[in-house]
């Protein structure tokens, strides 16, 4: 027995009859693959920060390092923190696993991932965002760098989030719309 509120009950009682419908999954088999999927999508962005804060350190040991005014070295310490707490969240997936490992808490693991992930991206978009700050400050100055750093995180922000977004709200996914379908019951299916 799940213990989810009822709208959240029937929210996914009514996606696993749709999805049962539609490919022919139980609720278990999509659950599986929905973790499979979020770690393929978590090795991606591991890969990113591996390489951030591969540059990051390696930068520190740097001769021209010491020259860094106090801007640039916050912009380091930022960007190198951000980092580092992106790669926990990314990597979270893996211990929380283990350690709700045949517990029957798969639903909640697919939950928590999902969310780890969004939010280790955040912080990875900031990351990116801060030592581009400070590459772009000590090749360009703070004006330029501070121009092209907003316009360089509104890009990943229309690709990341945005568009996304857009995405399940012109099919009607919005949290609004959904409470909507959930008390109206299950929609017929699309051919």
């Amino acid at each position: 027995m799940t213990h989810l509120p009822a709208t959240a009950r029937s929210h996914h009682e009514t996606h696993d009859s749709w999805n049962f419908a539609a490919r022919g999954e139980t609720p278990t088999q999509r659950l599986d693959r929905n973790y499979a999927e979020l770690l393929q999508e978590i090795r991606v962005a591991q890969t990113g920060v591996q390489l951030l804060l591969a540059f990051l350190l390696s930068l520190a040991f740097t001769p021209r390092f010491g020259a860094l005014g106090e801007f640039d070295r916050g912009a380091f310490v930022a960007s190198l923190v951000l980092g580092a707490a992106a790669t926990a969240l990314l990597i979270a997936p893996a211990p929380v696993h283990r350690l709700v490992f045949q517990h029957r808490l798969k639903r909640q693991l697919v939950h928590l991932t999902s969310c780890l992930a969004l939010s280790g991206l955040v912080l990875l978009m900031l990351s990116l965002a801060s030592a581009l700050m400070l590459i772009l400050d000590v090749v360009l100055g703070q004006e330029w760098a501070g121009m092209l750093t907003a316009g360089i995180v509104s890009w990943f922000s229309l690709w990341w989030y945005i568009v996304p977004l857009w995405l399940r709200w012109s099919r009607g996914q919005s949290p609004r719309m959904r409470r909507r379908a959930v008390q109206a019951g299950p929609v017929p299916r699309q051919r």
